[in-house]
């Protein structure tokens, strides 16, 4: 049984123009984009390339598609581990299940990027009969980690960063920050959702505070509730047409 999913960096959607990124998450993804791209030469100096990445912030706000950009930026397949779904109810699988992983992006040439990283990275003073287990898993995360090849891009990602053990983040070379956008951002979002339909589509009713993943649904909710409305007063104009001849 596999525990994870493989995708192809042709069937990535979006690039990584296209996220928003603000400009210290821009040039930090360049430098590890750069250094992965020259891996050859910063090796024959015997320089380590930037590898591990820990992605953390509201949801929403374009980490799983951050991390799927980067793979098709790098022309990388990705595999995907959902750590709140990984886990087995048998927890003496876990660590065999992900050190599968680890292998598997190693062969691959992969990006390996686990989601919902703080389902295992969460302090280990766990209260439960399964705590020894918990702690052992936690345990082969960190050798992993610490042992992953330079062909392999670990990205992680969390919503809860407070949350996870102190000693799996300092193995993050780099942490990105993923906030909830700014209203001026979110208005540059909605223009650009709403130039791919026709322009009487675009009159619709704009919230802030909300994350990317929001905007875009609060947007294509209203536009599918205005074109259903068309296509009804249309049907209706034809029947009355219809009954009146």
């Amino acid at each position: 049984m596999s525990y994870d999913i493989i995708t192809n960096p042709n069937s990535i959607k979006l690039s990584l123009d296209e996220i928003h990124l603000d400009n210290n998450n821009k040039e930090k993804l360049q430098q590890v984009i750069d250094e992965v791209s020259y891996f050859n030469i910063l090796n024959q100096y015997g320089l380590k390339i930037t590898n591990k990445i820990l992605l953390h912030g509201a949801s929403g706000c374009g980490k799983t598609a951050t991390a799927k950009a980067i793979a098709k930026k790098l022309n990388k397949k990705i595999i995907t581990l959902d750590l709140s779904e990984f886990i087995s109810s048998r927890l003496g699988e876990t660590s065999r299940n992900i050190n599968s992983s680890f292998k598997k992006a190693a062969r691959e040439n992969a990006v390996l990027f686990i989601d919902e990283f703080d389902s295992l990275g969460k302090l280990r003073d766990y209260e439960t009969k399964d705590s020894g287990e918990m702690k052992r898993v936690v345990n082969t995360l960190l050798q992993l980690i610490d042992q992953i090849p330079d062909n392999v891009l670990l990205i992680c990602a969390t919503n809860f960063i407070k949350i996870i053990d102190q000693a799996l983040l300092r193995r993050f070379e780099i942490k990105l920050s993923f906030n909830l956008p700014t209203k001026s951002q979110l208005e540059t979002f909605y223009n650009e959702i709403l130039d791919k339909f026709p322009k009487n589509l675009h009159e619709i009713k704009r919230t802030y505070q909300i994350s990317y993943a929001e905007a875009k649904d609060l947007v294509e909710n209203q536009v599918k509730k205005k074109l259903i409305t068309q296509e009804k007063a249309k049907e209706t104009h034809y029947e009355n047409k219809s009954i009146n001849n």
